[in-house]
C-alpha cells in the first residue's frame, strides 16, 4: 500500500533525468601561455648576444675614466687597414663629413665617438679628427679600453 505513494524517482529512463546544458567555461588556462613566453624568452636571451653588430676593432687601453652620457655618440672607426665606418656602413674619407650631417640630429653639438685599431695608421686617424674638426663638429672623443693591471 505505501509502494503507491511514494513519489515517483528520477531513476528510470531518459523522461525522469533533468536536461543540463553545456555551460561555458569561465576559466582560461593560461598553462600554454606561460609554456610559449619561457620559450620565447629563452630564445631572445640566446639570440640577443648574437644581433650586436659592429666593426670588429681592437682598441688601445688607457688609465682615462669613461665619459658619461645620456645620448648614444656617432661611432667613426678606422679599421688596421685604413677602411672608415659611420657607424656600421664604410664610408669614403671624402664623404664622411656629408654622411653624418645628413644622419646627426644635434647638429654640429652632436657627440662623436672616434674609434681607431690599435694597428690603423696615426695618420689616418688624424685626418679623420681633422676632417671632423674642419666641419664644425667639437665634441669629438677618442675610444680606447680601460687598462688592466696585470
Amino acid at each position: 500500500m505505501t509502494a503507491g505513494m511514494l513519489a515517483p524517482t528520477s531513476g528510470g529512463g531518459r523522461r525522469g533525468r533533468l536536461r543540463r546544458r553545456h555551460q561555458p567555461m569561465a576559466e582560461i588556462n593560461v598553462t600554454p601561455f606561460v609554456d610559449v613566453m619561457l620559450v620565447l624568452l629563452i630564445i631572445f636571451m640566446v639570440a640577443a648576444p648574437l644581433l650586436t653588430v659592429g666593426v670588429p676593432i681592437d682598441l688601445p687601453e688607457t688609465r682615462a675614466s669613461a665619459l658619461e652620457s645620456d645620448t648614444e655618440p656617432l661611432t667613426v672607426s678606422i679599421g688596421s687597414d685604413g677602411r672608415i665606418f659611420l657607424q656600421d656602413s664604410e664610408v669614403s674619407a671624402e664623404q664622411l663629413v656629408a654622411t653624418l650631417r645628413a644622419i646627426a640630429t644635434g647638429g654640429l653639438n652632436e657627440r662623436i665617438f672616434v674609434r681607431g685599431d690599435r694597428e690603423a695608421d696615426y695618420g689616418t686617424v688624424m685626418r679623420v679628427m681633422g676632417r671632423l674638426n674642419a666641419a664644425g663638429y667639437k665634441r669629438i672623443g677618442l675610444v680606447t679600453l680601460e687598462e688592466t693591471d696585470g
